[in-house]
């Protein structure tokens, strides 16, 4: 599976990049995946239903199966945070694997930038950004993309991993 990530900090316009590049990418035939980080606890399941209700009676793992999907949800229990080569080794071979966060692992990835949150690039200390998208005009070591084209993105994305 080749990987490319997508970093930046809060609201620089990672999910919206993310959401825009697997519609282009899986548009052109692209098997795709993606992995999120979150910095925060999250929970996926309800309170009440019959999975949340196994969990905390002390399941580890609680496989939720349906026609339509399934969603395996793993209780940590004081257990360290898996990787995320741990992660990938989890999920189906697909063309590409987009992660979204993970910033300080090393495989490649794009910055997404916007001038309005006054945050500064992470790209010029960081050799695995090969490139940023922003919604203002940088001058940098690499290329630089519009935020918001996304085809140019994916173009440059496909280019690196050899799809």
């Amino acid at each position: 599976m080749k990987l490319y990530g997508v970093v930046g900090w809060k609201n620089a316009g990672k999910t919206g990049l993310m959401e825009r590049l697997v519609t282009e990418i899986s548009g052109r035939g692209f098997s795709v995946s993606t992995v999120k980080h979150a910095h925060h606890v999250f929970d996926v399941d309800q309170p009440g239903k019959d999975s949340y209700r196994h969990r905390k009676a002390g399941a580890t793992e609680v496989l939720l199966a349906s026609r339509k999907r399934f969603a395996l949800m793993h209780e940590l229990r004081d257990v360290s945070e898996p990787t995320l080569d741990d992660l990938l080794g989890k999920l189906s071979p697909v063309d590409l694997v987009l992660i979204e966060g993970y910033k300080r692992d090393t495989h490649p990835k794009v910055e997404a930038h916007r001038a309005e949150t006054s945050n500064p690039l992470i790209a010029p200390d960081d050799p695995t950004i090969r490139a940023v998208a922003s919604d203002t005009m940088l001058s940098l070591d690499r290329p630089v993309f519009d935020l918001n084209d996304t085809a140019a993105i994916a173009d440059f994305i496909l280019s690196e991993v050899g799809l």
